[in-house]
């Protein structure tokens, strides 16, 4: 549906078939009668005379003459005893208007084909009354529907039946489901409205073709955004981050440089941290869904805003709205707000207001729900396997909150739903079942259609592996936007990936309503922000904003989580409290997951946790691994002699405790993230807990306990900033008291991990 809905009109069956020559209204009118049990009437024998010679002999009509042939194809409507469709070129808003005025109830039916094939049937049709000759002056002509006309758009490529059937399907409700700019959450007046029209209707097909990429700025200079905002016209950006004062910059000179605004995309799923590097790390998910206080997740949301709005940032892609059902997946182990639909539904309406509180709309991810499988599509295609009830109850209930809250947007996970899809599409064979960027029924018939959301869908980052698996990277750019998506997330080859979405557009695989509408929802959204009335100077704040990024204010939000979110999850064997005065000497060992894609040092926290510890008054001494004591310029060795030297009978005795700090972490890698000892059987492995009281603390990951069971003392302090350090080791001193809580995935389904 295009606009208002067509309810109504579908009952009445009053409808015309439009478009320009050689369409083949004539066909697909009298088809479509057929299967509604309509009456037919081909319009141009409405014509009075002097229009026929008129036209015969080469002569365009003019709209004095065509005005008395539109009121009569209207006045037939309301005339008509019986449903009734009727072929009418009717290419102007104001020619559809005229039939409307007899009938408001009339649905438009446009056949939309290329020149070419326009051109092609034209020159198999030699003896009709209107010359090919005159195609270019109908397509000059051309109107498309507009958000407010009730009608449907379809691409006369298809079969005949194929194209009736698009349209029943539209008439009886069940899709496709277009844009209403008017609804939430667009909310838009008349003149934002115009605007989009308008604006669309200036494009070039280039320029409408490149709104529906985000592209990823590997690059500040401003050569490189003059080539891509030259070259492919996007309509959204995410950025590198780095320095604030760069990033503002940067973004301050590609809005200058666009001629329709852009939308500037971060991902504050932290607050401020992510977005550039001096931003305030304020929580994780999890931590904010791990303390009694929702508002936790609304502060969060509110530096999210303030920070990412002063570089320039209008769109957030968060919250996270995923369900940690399954302890093993490590993806969104701390990005997920917790393992129940409640408390997630809880924690994202919060974030989801607090950062609202901002001039910044929000994508929230990952549709149709991350959390079922272990793995990430990052680097394999994921599932959600449950049942379509099942679903329902679970992310689906999340799904309809957030849309009934007011959430603008929605990213679409490269994770596929088999039980799902076959509710829609009953007997898909598994080999059919596509991640939901290339979905239909689960982009069309779920999310548009059952779950009612009106808003802007986009692809999570194409150079995923689980959808690039899926198939060929010049069939899935396509693929993606036909199967309902309206924007693609980042280019692999910019070149390339455009031209894909190019030929994807003139082959039909997107047709000309899909297009149309995706750009509908982009402009939409950008027009829901004002940013059509902005000048390119306002859009982005004066340098002076950047005082809050990073703020001492955002600094202290940030350690009063800290201290609320330390989370003792065991202590069965009551070490705690351990003080300087009971157990003065320390073993610090420290856990990563080595370094990654980002090549920062993944044992700088350790520096802090000594700094913290000392502070406090105790002795420490780090424990070194074979590799790190060799880079030192030590000679000789490896992981039998360091253990030969490290786990001698007098451990307790030169050691009072073991505190093992551990930040894993991975990114797009692997498909799941656990403990890598460094050697086997490696040294600092936790064989020493039968030594001395031992403490393992997790900065990052909820399941190390699957790793470490043997640990009867475990705290959860989610981040490895100094703020949240600080805080652990205050209460393990019990200076201070463990608020925190956690859910049962921290035991991993294992008995042992309990003990």
């Amino acid at each position: 549906m295009t606009g208002k809905p067509l309810s109504g009109a579908a009952n009445r069956h009053h409808i015309v078939v439009m478009g320009v020559a050689g369409c083949g209204k004539s066909t697909i009118g009298a088809a479509l009668a057929e299967r509604l049990g309509a009456e037919f009437l081909d319009g141009d024998s409405l014509h009075p005379q002097a229009n026929i010679d008129k036209m015969a002999s080469g002569t365009p009509l003019n709209d004095d003459d065509r005005a008395p042939w539109l009121a009569e194809i209207g006045r037939r409507f309301p005339a008509s005893n019986s449903a009734l469709v009727i072929a009418c070129s009717a290419l102007k808003r104001s020619y559809r208007d005229i039939i409307r005025s007899a009938d408001p109830s009339v649905v438009f039916v446009h056949l939309h084909g290329t020149r070419d094939l326009l051109h092609e049937r034209m020159n198999a049709r030699p003896g009709h009354f209107m010359p090919a000759s005159l195609l270019d002056s109908q397509l000059a002509t051309l109107e498309p529907l507009q958000s407010d006309e009730a009608g449907v758009v379809v691409n006369i490529a298809q079969s005949v039946e194929d194209i009736v059937d698009d349209v029943t399907s539209v008439l009886s409700g069940k899709g496709p489901f277009l844009v209403d700019l008017k609804a939430a959450p667009f909310n838009l007046d008349d003149a934002a409205v115009e605007w989009v029209e308008s604006t669309i209707g200036s494009m070039t097909l280039e320029e409408k073709i490149g709104q529906l990429f985000i592209n990823h700025n590997n690059d500040y200079s401003p050569a490189y955004l003059d080539g891509v905002l030259e070259n492919f016209h996007v309509g959204g950006m995410r950025y590198r981050p780095g320095p604030s004062s760069a990033v503002q910059e940067h973004i301050r000179y590609a809005q200058s440089k666009t001629r329709i605004p852009l939308l500037i995309a971060s991902n504050p799923e932290m607050g401020g941290a992510g977005s550039c590097d001096d931003g305030t790390f304020v929580s994780t998910h999890l931590q904010a869904g791990s303390h009694p206080d929702q508002g936790i997740a609304r502060q969060m949301g509110q530096v999210a805003g303030v920070e990412t709005a002063a570089l320039g940032c209008n769109w957030a892609f968060a919250p996270i709205v995923d369900i940690h059902y399954n302890w093993r997946n490590t993806v969104i182990s701390t990005r997920a707000f917790g393992n129940t639909p409640d408390v997630v539904v809880e924690r994202a309406k919060e974030y989801f207001d607090g950062i609202s509180e901002s001039p910044t709309v929000c994508a929230m991810k990952h549709f149709p729900g991350d959390g079922i499988d272990e793995r990430d599509q990052h680097v394999v295609t994921s599932y959600n396997t449950l049942g379509y009830d099942e679903w329902n109850q679970s992310y689906g209930h999340v799904y309809r909150e957030m849309i009934g809250h007011g959430v603008q947007s929605i990213m679409v996970g490269h994770i596929g739903a088999p039980e799902v899809s076959r509710h829609f599409r009953p007997g898909m064979a598994d080999a059919e079942v596509l991640p939901a960027t290339l979905a239909p029924e689960l982009l069309q018939d779920l999310l548009r259609g059952e779950l009612g959301f009106n808003g802007l869908v986009l692809t999570d980052a194409s150079l995923m592996v689980g959808l690039t698996q899926a198939m060929k990277r010049r069939d899935l750019v396509p693929a993606t936007i036909a199967a309902g998506c309206d924007m693609f997330l980042f280019f692999r080859n910019p070149e390339e990936d455009f031209g894909y979405m190019l030929d994807g557009y003139k082959s039909g695989v997107i047709t000309e309503e899909r297009l149309q509408d995706a750009l509908r929802r982009i402009l939409g959204l950008k027009a829901s922000m004002g940013l059509h009335l902005a000048s390119r100077e306002s859009l982005v704040p004066a340098a002076e904003a950047l005082a809050v990024i990073g703020s001492e204010a955002h600094r202290a939000i940030a350690a009063d989580i800290a201290d609320k979110t330390v989370t003792l999850v065991k202590d069965t064997a009551n070490h705690l409290p351990i003080t300087p005065q009971t157990h003065p000497r320390i073993r610090l060992y420290g856990i990563s997951g080595g370094a990654d894609f980002t090549r920062a040092d993944p044992l700088a926290y350790l520096d802090t946790v000594r700094e913290e510890l000392e502070a406090a008054g105790f002795e420490v001494s780090v424990f070194k691994t074979a590799e790190q004591r060799e880079a030192a310029g030590e000679s000789g060795m490896n992981f039998m002699r360091v253990l030969a030297e490290e786990a001698t009978g007098d451990f307790s005795e030169r050691f009072d405790a073991a505190f093992v700090f551990a930040n894993v972490k991975g990114f797009a890698q692997e498909a799941s993230i656990r403990i890598k000892w460094s050697s086997p059987m490696a040294a600092e492995i936790p064989w020493y807990a039968t030594e001395v009281p031992t403490v393992f603390v997790s900065l990052n990951q909820p399941n190390h306990l699957i790793d470490v069971p043997m640990v009867k003392t475990v705290i959860h302090a989610h981040a490895a900033t100094r703020e949240a350090i600080r805080a652990t080791i205050e209460k393990i001193q019990g200076t201070s008291q463990f608020q925190g809580t956690f859910n049962q995935n921290v035991f991993c389904d294992s008995f042992d991990t309990r003990l």
